[in-house]
C-alpha cells in the first residue's frame, strides 16, 4: 500500500511538487524490486482513491516515470494500467539519455573509450573468474566473424554480439545494461570507423584475431590477460578516431 504524501511532510518536501513526490515513491518501489519488471501498476482512477490526489496530480507522476523510462508507454494512461519497463525499453531510455547528454557536454570521444576499457575489462575479468558461465554465443559471433567475404555491417553485428556475449558471461546484470548504453552513444564511431578503412578485410582479420584471443584468455580462467587484450583492442581501434 503506498503511503499518501498528504500526511505530514518536512518544509523542503512541500516545496515539491506533489505530482514528484508520487513520482518518487513509486520510482522507490520500482527500483527496490517491490514492482517487477513487466509488473502492472494500479489504474490511473485507483492510484487517485488510495494516494487521495487529483487525476491530474497522479497523470503527471506517471508521465514523470515513462519519461525517466520505468514505465511503458502505454498511450492514454488513464484507461490502460501502467506497467513497469522492460529492461530493453529501460536501456533504451538510458542510451537516449546519455547520448543527449555527450552531445549537451560534448565530451570528447578518447574519454568515452577510456569508460569503455574500464568497464570492459572488468567484465572481461569477472568473466573469466565465471568458469560456469557459457561462452558458446561469443564462440559463435567469432565464427561469423571468421567467414568470409563479410561486409562491414555483418561484421559490426558479429562484434556486438560477441563484445554482449562476454559482457553476460561476467555473471552482473549492470555489465551488459551500462555498456549498452554506453556503446550506443559511441556506435557511431564504430560504423564509420569500418566504412573508412583503406584495407577492410585486413582490419576485420586484424580485429577477428584479437576477438579470438581474448576469448580464449576468458574460457582459460585467465582474467588479467583478457583485461590487458580488451584494452589494446579497444584503444587501437578507436586511436585513429580519437586523434581526428
Amino acid at each position: 500500500m503506498l503511503v499518501t504524501t498528504r500526511k505530514k511532510a518536512s518544509a523542503a518536501a512541500v516545496r515539491t511538487p506533489l505530482s514528484t513526490q508520487i513520482s518518487r515513491q513509486l520510482r522507490a518501489r520500482i527500483v527496490s524490486g517491490e514492482l517487477a519488471l513487466g509488473a502492472e501498476l494500479p489504474s490511473e482512477s485507483e492510484l487517485t482513491r488510495e494516494l487521495g490526489v487529483s487525476r491530474s496530480t497522479v497523470r503527471e507522476a506517471l508521465r514523470i516515470l515513462q519519461a525517466q523510462g520505468l514505465l511503458a508507454p502505454t498511450g492514454a494512461v488513464s484507461t490502460r494500467r501502467p506497467r513497469v519497463s522492460t529492461e530493453e525499453l529501460i536501456s533504451h531510455a538510458a542510451a537516449q539519455a546519455l547520448e543527449n547528454l555527450v552531445k549537451l557536454a560534448e565530451l570528447p570521444l578518447h574519454d568515452l573509450v577510456e569508460l569503455r576499457v574500464v568497464l570492459e575489462g572488468a567484465a572481461v575479468e569477472a568473466a573469466a573468474r565465471n568458469q560456469g558461465a557459457s561462452l558458446a554465443e561469443a564462440r559463435l559471433a567469432l565464427a561469423q566473424m571468421q567467414q568470409r567475404p563479410l561486409d562491414a555491417d555483418a561484421f559490426r553485428a558479429a562484434d556486438l554480439q560477441f563484445h554482449r556475449a562476454l559482457l553476460g558471461a561476467a555473471g552482473n546484470a549492470a555489465f551488459p545494461l551500462v555498456m549498452g548504453v554506453l556503446r550506443a552513444a559511441i556506435s557511431s564511431h564504430l560504423g564509420e570507423a569500418l566504412q573508412h578503412e583503406v584495407d577492410l578485410p585486413a582490419t576485420m582479420t586484424r580485429l577477428t584475431r584479437e576477438h579470438a584471443t581474448i576469448l580464449e584468455a576468458v574460457g582459460a580462467g585467465h582474467g588479467a590477460k583478457a583485461r590487458t587484450l580488451v584494452a589494446g583492442h579497444i584503444r587501437s581501434f578507436y586511436r585513429r578516431r580519437v586523434q581526428e
